[in-house]
């Protein structure tokens, strides 16, 4: 019998969404921009002592090629010719945060007016700084001119198209964004900054924009995926810029929530850098070409978000999965006046308090598991309304409704809850996957690719699931205002360490979570090594 012809829906786009806990690799359709086939890697985690959380470069790397892997495959089983793929991509530093916040020369603004960013844990300049005086090897391997520093983007791209055989050295203006060294008015390594934080300019990636063939794939001796050799990788984009992207909020104004382990909140201020005065970090949100304008954004994080699920489930051992929080909030409707600030290492924006710490308050006898499952998920609300109050503030133009996207997104109480707790409705996209659909547009709309229109007329087949405010705007502000009473209570907490930063996001010195590694990781790559030294 003949074998069946393979279907061609094409072109094809394929993207990596690389996170801390997993990797996952999704081919759309860019017609339809149906999702067609995916496949996700879980990533450990490393410990080594209280506040230092580690990730293996080699690891991440091989779960790329897994998950190119699989998903072929799966495409291959779907009868998919995978040929039409045409692009494809995507606590050890406090004490130097505290040193290096007594050397900002004026004024703690001289970060934050070249960045966007506070001094912080969370950021790369403080991650590079700490290693180039800690790790001799690492050091000496500078000083040899051995070692090339970036975010995972950037290893991944190098990695992809040759590693030490040719491999392109880039990043892209979001990612560089975020690593404290980046002036996001030049769109330039800044050199006062690297000076500064003590970083050596010729180890720093090539700045490219978020749309554009950086180099073309090379098969590695891992990837059985000969049909991907010579395939451009063309757009890059952070992941909460990419989910903008994925929501097509290219107007100003327009804002998305992703609830994943944490919250973030990006509002687009268009060509215009807004500087907050409510806590909130300036960032590009995306530069679509090399010829095309920049675009900035207004982010509010939220550190705890899915994490809290996790930590009951977990820690406290009242849920069997993630997925049982829904039932049991369900099951009762209500918190039963019991607040949950879930403040486990710090409250972020719009607060910027190390000092806070976790706490969980109203309790009666009455109280049970399922108040507490209830309590955690508006503990997740209350906090984006926090967030965006503060973005209202400084754009001055109310937000009519809130783009949402992200895997909690799937907990239908939580997201209605989310509506009630901010008077306005939530909309949600059927097709949830925006971070990687973001990257994939950007990546098929690069020049000399064309296989993308970023017109949100040509998505118009994704339809959304709208949620409206079901109870009344006095209701949902008694509410909140409790929830600022129990915020108030979880500060303070820690002792030794006074808090001389509230409300100051300048400098922030927290101990930096697991989730916060991928935007911000640093990552040593040279030709003779990949993660850490020779």
């Amino acid at each position: 019998m003949a074998a069946a012809k393979k279907a061609v829906l094409g072109p094809l786009v394929g993207a990596v969404d690389q996170g801390t806990s997993s990797t996952r690799f999704l081919v759309f359709n860019s017609k339809t921009a149906e999702l067609l086939s995916h496949h996700q890697v879980e990533l450990k985690q490393k410990f080594p002592k209280e506040g230092w959380v580690e990730q293996d470069p080699k690891e991440i790397l091989q779960s790329v090629y897994e998950c190119i892997e699989r998903t072929c495959e799966k495409l291959t089983q779907l009868n998919i010719d995978i040929s039409a793929i045409k692009v494809w991509l995507d606590l050890r530093t406090q004490g130097t945060v505290e040193t290096l916040s007594k050397r900002i020369p004026g004024n703690n603004n001289f970060v934050k007016s070249k960045t966007g960013l506070p001094l912080s844990t969370y950021f790369s300049a403080v991650k590079l700084h700490w290693i180039l005086e800690n790790v001799r090897k690492v050091k000496k391997a500078v000083e040899e001119e051995r070692a090339l520093f970036g975010t995972v983007d950037s290893w991944l791209i190098w990695s992809l198209t040759g590693g030490p055989n040719g491999g392109v050295h880039c990043t892209d203006v979001t990612n560089a964004s975020r690593t404290m060294l980046f002036n996001i008015h030049s769109l330039e390594w800044d050199i006062e900054l690297c000076e500064f934080f003590e970083v050596p300019m010729t180890i720093l990636p090539n700045i490219r924009s978020s749309s554009e063939i950086y180099g073309l794939m090379k098969i590695s001796h891992s990837l059985k995926a000969g049909a991907l050799e010579g395939v451009p990788l063309s757009g890059c984009l952070g992941d909460q810029s990419a989910a903008l992207v994925g929501q097509m909020c290219f107007q100003d104004g327009q804002a998305k929530n992703t609830y994943g382990t944490g919250c973030f909140l990006l509002c687009n201020t268009g060509q215009k850098c807004v500087f907050s005065d409510h806590g909130l970090l300036t960032t590009v949100a995306y530069k679509l070409g090399r010829d095309k304008p920049v675009c900035y954004a207004l982010e509010g994080s939220v550190a705890i978000a899915g994490a809290v699920v996790r930590w009951l489930r977990d820690n406290l051992g009242i849920l069997k999965s993630s997925e049982e929080v829904e039932k049991l909030a369900n099951e009762v409707g209500t918190s039963y006046g019991c607040y949950f600030v879930p403040a486990f290492s710090g409250l972020y924006a719009p607060y910027w308090e190390p000092s806070a710490r976790g706490i969980i308050c109203g309790l009666t006898q009455f109280t049970n598991k399922h108040h507490i499952a209830f309590a955690a998920l508006e503990a997740v609300c209350f906090q984006t309304r926090e967030i965006l109050d503060a973005m209202n503030k400084d754009c001055g133009i109310p937000l009519s409704h809130l783009q949402v996207d992200g895997g909690m997104t799937n907990n239908k109480i939580l997201m209605q809850l989310q509506a009630d707790i901010l008077c306005i409705p939530v909309v949600k996209p059927s097709m949830p996957e925006t971070t990687a659909l973001g990257a994939a547009m950007a990546a098929g709309a690069a020049e000399g690719v064309g296989v993308w229109s970023l017109d949100p007329e040509d998505l118009s087949t994704v339809t959304m699931e709208r949620f409206e405010p079901q109870i009344n705007e006095e209701e949902s502000e008694i509410r909140y205002a409790t929830w600022k009473k129990a915020v108030q209570k979880s500060m303070g907490w820690t002792t030794g360490q006074p808090s001389t930063n509230a409300g100051d996001p300048n400098i922030f010195c927290s101990v930096p979570l697991g989730f916060f590694i991928v935007t911000s990781m640093v990552m040593l790559i040279g030709a003779r090594y990949i993660s850490g030294v020779p």
